[in-house]
């Protein structure tokens, strides 16, 4: 679970949005600010912690009429100053595991799993 706060440098991970073809403002691996965190709740995605980004005003949504209208915090990741940092943690507590949706990355992409299958069984 991330914790955000305002004025922390995050970084998009998710610049996709599904059957939206209006521009969002917002480019995956560029870096933003937050200038607001808080619970939103949108028709389309239900409760969710919604951020809203310094230079990015998003205006008034066409659809719902919801002025400002922030971005799920799913789509970002707080920026890491000290890439390292990771594996120091691990180095001090063995135990930890990384909490990310999208899982451990590996350098082809996800496994499928019929490979994450196999690699378990040898």
């Amino acid at each position: 679970m991330n914790t955000f706060y305002v004025g922390q440098q995050v970084v998009c991970i998710d610049d996709k949005f599904d059957r939206v073809t209006i521009p969002q403002g917002v480019a995956e691996g560029q870096v933003y600010t937050l200038r607001w965190v808080g619970p939103f709740t949108s028709y389309a995605d239900g409760e969710f912690i919604g951020v809203r980004l310094e230079g990015v005003e998003r205006g008034v949504c066409p659809t719902y009429g919801t002025d400002d209208p922030p971005f799920h915090s799913r789509r970002f990741r707080p920026l890491v100053k000290d890439p390292l940092a990771i594996f120091r943690r691990i180095a001090l507590d063995p135990d930890y595991r990384i909490d990310a949706p999208e899982g451990p990355l590996h350098p082809d992409g996800p496994l499928p799993e019929e490979r994450k299958v196999k690699e378990e069984v040898e």
